[in-house]
């Protein structure tokens, strides 16, 4: 019997743009990117951290970096001038606002170096939109790890990718699983999409727990090491509820064959069953550089040694269904999926600004999804014609939410 040949195929060399450099997912990025020899960070994007983002382009050589707010980047072109991060490099090029952004984005392609460009997309929150779409128009590879793109503009994202000949690759754990679990295969022999999801920190509790849990408790994530954001909507699940309109967007996939199923190890982070019987699984560590490493090698893989491999004999794998009733976020992201218009932008702003009144103290964790769906109430029922109306719902459900908060009703 001849020995097993090992095959790798030649990873690609790029240029990555790494958006939202400082969150948790930024980082993770650019610690694969310093991995793997043929990946290089050519421009980074933060909010305000100028400190970290100058030590990281220190780090990796980038030398176009933005930060949405503008008075952060004036004080990165002041520390630039008074102390360049090279003597005899290129300068550094710093741009201000969404506007900022997009400009860096174009800019991306006229860096020196070999091979394409990817955009890592992980900016959190409904801010993504633009720099989702500006990445597309500009015909680069996205890799997306803003969900809320797809949640609040999944129509227009793949609008202007099939627009541009633009791929989107996903960067979620389950969409990258998904993603992997689908290659190659047709689409019409898959009947069913199960997500999985942990069950977050209090999968098993009443409602008088809920009642009274605090941003600490909340932020304890069982598995995962994320952003706050992302981990409150994993509390509330409605993470997956999220999670369920990209899917929808990405793969093209009706609602009715979406499913999620909680699994409390994070080991399976998702499964496609097809029309045969068949139901395959992705298995691997809960390590969010595994995702990011397949989007920025795709289709090759590269080697991540500070990934540690699945042992299967230490753990025990269990399903079981979510409680719908305890966690209601879960099925009201269904609701305004299928809903469309303005329902997925009103969901995911409220969502926002309600997740960030609970991390301020404002507000009680079971007032989250109560807040969401007074939103929805009010204003979900509008369509959804044109970018410019996803902005127009996003800012209506932000004010909306905004004044119940003010009103102190809760």
């Amino acid at each position: 019997m001849q020995p097993l040949t090992v095959w790798q195929e030649k990873i690609p060399e790029r240029r990555v743009v790494v958006l939202g450099a400082t969150g948790s997912i930024g980082r993770q990025a650019l610690e694969v990117i310093a991995a793997v020899p043929e990946l290089h960070a050519v421009a980074l994007v933060a909010r305000a951290n100028v400190d970290e983002v100058l030590a990281q382009a220190q780090r990796c050589g980038a030398r176009l970096l933005a930060f949405h707010d503008q008075a952060a980047a004036q004080r990165a072109r002041e520390r630039l001038r008074e102390q360049p991060l090279s003597a005899d490099g290129p300068p550094v090029r710093v741009f201000a606002g969404d506007e900022g952004v997009a400009e860096l984005i174009a800019a991306a392609g006229e860096e020196p170096g070999a091979g394409e460009i990817i955009v890592l997309n992980g900016i959190v929150g409904a801010a993504g939109l633009r720099a989702t779409l500006a990445t597309l128009e500009a015909g680069y590879t996205l890799a997306l790890a803003n969900k809320e793109s797809m949640v609040a503009g999944g129509e227009f994202v793949v609008q202007a990718a099939r627009a541009s000949g633009a791929r989107i690759i996903p960067v979620d754990s389950e969409h990258s699983a998904i993603h992997q679990l689908l290659e190659g295969e047709r689409r019409a022999a898959v009947s069913e999409i199960l997500i999985t999801g942990s069950g977050g920190p209090f999968r098993g509790k009443g409602r008088a727990e809920l009642a009274t849990v605090t941003p600490e408790q909340a932020l304890k994530h069982p598995n995962w090491s994320m952003g706050p954001k992302v981990t409150i909507d994993s509390a509330t699940l409605m993470n997956k509820g999220l999670e369920v309109i990209e899917a929808h967007h990405l793969f093209g996939m009706p609602y009715e064959q979406i499913k999620v199923v909680i699994h409390p190890q994070s080991l399976v982070h998702s499964l496609v069953r097809f029309a045969d019987g068949a139901l395959l699984a992705h298995l691997g560590v809960p390590d969010m550089r595994t995702p990011i490493g397949y989007a920025l090698t795709y289709p090759a893989r590269a080697e991540l040694p500070m990934v540690a491999p699945l042992d299967l004999l230490a753990h025990d794998l269990t399903f079981e269904s979510y409680d719908a009733d305890l966690f209601p976020c879960l099925e009201l992201a269904i609701d305004a999926g299928q809903a469309g218009g303005w329902a997925p932008v009103v969901l995911n702003a409220a969502n926002e600004v309600a997740v960030y009144a609970f991390l301020d103290r404002r507000i009680g964790f079971l007032d989250i999804p109560a807040l969401v769906e007074e939103a929805l109430d009010e204003l979900g029922s509008e369509p959804c014609r044109s970018v410019d109306d996803v902005f127009a719902a996003d800012a209506a459900a932000r004010a909306f939410v905004d004044e119940r908060l003010r009103q102190g009703n809760r």
